[in-house]
């Protein structure tokens, strides 16, 4: 079983820079989901895919890697920046376009 080490990227909803430097280990499953026949539920006898590790760096996280016997993989995930636009740049003097409403 391989642990996973990766910061991951914003999501859609998240405009600030809170816990945007955390770093996860999570395991990749070592096996299939399986469907429940009774009530079609989906469910694993893998628990250790459940567990999601949070580190403040990259380093400590391959430190408990190492540390734990753990084989691992780092993954850079890019990040995307966006330019910060404020509400009121939508009023301001000089703005380019017209304001429709």
């Amino acid at each position: 079983m391989v642990a996973r080490i990766y910061c991951p990227g914003k999501t859609a909803t998240q405009s600030g820079l809170a816990r945007a430097d955390v770093w996860l280990l999570e395991f990749t499953p070592a096996s299939a989901p399986v469907t429940e026949p009774l009530m079609g539920w989906i469910g694993s006898s893998d628990t250790r895919a459940q567990v999601k590790l949070k580190f403040a760096s990259c380093d400590e996280a391959v430190a408990y890697a190492k540390k734990h016997g753990l084989a691992y993989r780092v993954e850079n995930v890019r990040h995307v920046t966006r330019r910060t636009q404020l509400y009121s740049d939508n009023f301001r003097p000089g703005r380019q376009g017209q304001w429709t409403h």
